[in-house]
């Protein structure tokens, strides 16, 4: 029993980890990203509407990215296949 309350406070942890540097991430290319499209824009302002559009991609890309790193720590706060296998393993 104790070694189940285990993985639990592991598996928390990891999910904090996976949700913090995941967020943490996103955030930093988002911003890189946007400096680089503003001084791209400032330099060449013919181009701001070709720019825009694969900014906003890379956008949504990078938040999809980070939304299925959220998926699978909650897939592991709430449906823990560590434990599941653990329970077969313990019947």
């Amino acid at each position: 029993m104790e070694f189940i309350a285990h993985v639990q406070g592991l598996t928390a942890v990891a999910v904090g980890i996976i949700i913090g540097l995941g967020a943490l991430g996103a955030c930093l290319g988002i911003a890189i990203m946007g400096s680089k499209f503003l001084e791209s824009a400032a330099r060449q302002p013919e181009l701001i509407p070709v720019l825009q559009g694969r900014m906003f991609l890379l956008a949504g890309l990078i938040d999809a990215a980070f939304i299925i790193g959220v998926a699978v720590a909650l897939l592991f706060a709430f449906a823990n296949p560590l434990l599941s296998a653990l329970n077969v393993a313990g019947a």
